[in-house]
């Protein structure tokens, strides 16, 4: 009468053994790279806004530019045509997004070298220093699954197919379309075919591609005061305006009627010279 309970747990225990196994075959299918599925994979050099994303730029967008035109012109038409503009606003938020998330993905490379480095130093072999990488990844941030964590999961899960480590890690670098990645994944394959010392590979790459993040870090620090100072140089036209039209607003009546008007258009068309100008000014690279 007692060994059936346990007969039943022991059931129980394979059957659940059974199942993870079968879940676990299937994630790591869904993580295999076939030609088909590379299509399935994010691409790093786009980025693609979701139907709400969108639609909250046009929103904000269209209010802001109805905003400005009606207080440069106080013309309702004019204002309603201007906020028209608002469909230009997702496109900039794109390139905002992915310029952002491709500095993620570099810092966490940088982070994920280090670490890389320090495993082949300890005697580790190259795939497990991959899936030692993950762990350290996810202890600097516990709660976050950013996108390196997960390619390099997709790479540990090709490398259990059997798929060599070197195609797993140029077909990320393709998908990345960064300097640096692609640079690691060409090193790393020559050293490993060539049979060099792949730990003094890694480790002088590891500190390369640091020392050019903290001088982007650096310039970044410098260049942050001169973005606040342009911004506010932009805005104050803007609430020069405001200020205008709420205490003295017979005194700007000239300014929305006839000539006035044009005056209006070529400082609008000024500032929004100003702005491009200072955007390509600070976009600084290295």
């Amino acid at each position: 009468m007692k060994l059936e309970p346990l007969e039943r747990k022991s059931s129980d225990i394979r059957g659940s053994d059974v199942r993870g196994r079968r879940l676990s075959q299937r994630s790591l299918q869904g993580k295999k790279a076939k030609p088909d599925g590379k299509r399935q994979l994010p691409d790093y050099s786009v980025y693609v806004l979701s139907g709400f994303q969108r639609l909250m730029c046009i929103a904000a967008g269209a209010a802001l530019f109805l905003g400005i035109g009606y207080l440069f012109y106080h013309q309702w038409i004019i204002a309603f045509l201007l906020s028209f503009g608002g469909l230009l606003v997702p496109r900039f938020w794109r390139k905002y997004m992915l310029e952002r998330r491709r500095m993620a993905l570099n810092l966490h490379f940088k982070q994920a070298l280090y670490s890389l480095s320090s495993s082949l130093s300890a005697g580790r072999s190259v795939e497990n220093g991959f899936r030692e990488a993950i762990q350290d990844l996810r202890l600097l941030d516990p709660d976050a699954e950013n996108d390196l964590i997960t390619e390099l999961s997709i790479i540990c899960a090709r490398m259990e197919y059997g798929e060599p480590i070197e195609d797993a890690l140029h077909d990320f670098s393709r998908r990345a379309c960064m300097e640096d990645i692609t640079n690691f994944a060409d090193v790393f394959t020559t050293c490993k075919r060539t049979g060099g010392d792949l730990v003094e590979v890694i480790r002088r790459t590891s500190s390369i591609i640091g020392e050019k993040l903290d001088i982007q870090q650096e310039i970044a620090v410098l260049v942050a005061q001169k973005k606040f100072e342009s911004k506010a140089l932009l805005a104050a036209p803007i609430l020069m305006l405001v200020f205008m039209n709420l205490t003295s607003a017979d005194y700007m009546k000239p300014m929305f009627s006839g000539m006035g008007m044009i005056i209006s258009t070529f400082a609008l068309l000024g500032l929004i010279g100003c702005l491009l100008w200072i955007i390509k000014m600070m976009n600084i690279k290295i």
